[in-house]
């Protein structure tokens, strides 16, 4: 049995849209497949120690609480992209997805500096990008659909055109309801606006972070889970979005 541990970062601030059920899916299945997993909240201020922890997972949250973190983020920025940038997975969601690029301007014209970490920025509009989405996402050399819910005004676009996103759009908006992009993926990095939570009804992106959690650590996962429902609730989804 291994011991898993990760770090949600300012769960107190960013913490719209029930994404905390990411974390509760990680450590149920984890706990399924033999294994303990604890979650530790970083909040501002606090000191981190990357290398202490198997994933990263921040949600979204305001255009106020962005600021509060963007600011906190930007003294341990070199830490955390050394982290990122070494294979460390994270899952980052709307706000936390969008201060990963150069800037974020508000329908105001109020602008937000990101960390810089992509080539990619977001624009803010008036109007908001709502509705179930299904994505084709290529994961493990394989291409599976993603289902999630996006709800965002921001439009992101990824500048820097070798940046992969997460997925293609089959059904809804994406990163800005044009060019058929949702998210983007860097090594063992998924960024992306599919809230909902994402994980539960999508046990292949559960697994893709779960199988190189323990590659990581030296952990081999051999058993597999009944996924009934979490299928059921995926092709559900799906289905009404797609049609049969």
């Amino acid at each position: 049995m291994a011991s898993f541990c990760i770090a949600h970062l300012y769960p107190d601030l960013m913490n719209l849209y029930g994404d905390r059920g990411n974390l509760i899916c990680l450590q149920k299945r984890l706990e399924w497949y033999g294994h303990n997993c604890s979650v530790q909240s970083i909040s501002l201020n606090s000191d981190i120690d990357y290398r202490t922890f198997d994933m990263i997972f921040m949600g979204g949250g305001s255009d106020r609480e962005q600021g509060l973190v963007y600011q906190d983020l930007l003294r341990k920025a070199d830490q955390l992209w050394k982290a990122l940038d070494a294979g460390l997975p994270a899952l980052l969601i709307c706000g936390a997805y969008q201060l990963l690029g150069t800037h974020y301007e508000s329908f105001d014209g109020k602008k937000l500096k990101g960390l810089g970490f992509f080539n990619l920025y977001t624009q803010g509009e008036t109007e908001r990008l709502i509705g179930n989405i299904v994505l084709a996402c290529r994961l493990n050399n394989t291409v599976t659909t993603v289902v999630g819910f996006e709800n965002h005004a921001g439009r992101t676009y990824l500048e820097d055109k070798s940046l992969e996103s997460f997925g293609t759009v089959l059904a809804g908006f994406g990163n800005n309801g044009q060019d058929g992009h949702e998210g983007v993926r860097y090594k063992n990095l998924i960024g992306t606006y599919l809230h909902g939570p994402l994980l539960p009804k999508n046990p292949a992106v559960a697994d893709f972070f779960i199988n190189i959690m323990a590659a990581r650590k030296g952990v081999n996962i051999t058993t597999s889970l009944n996924d009934r429902l979490e299928d059921f609730a995926h092709q559900q989804i799906k289905r009404r979005v797609l049609g049969s």
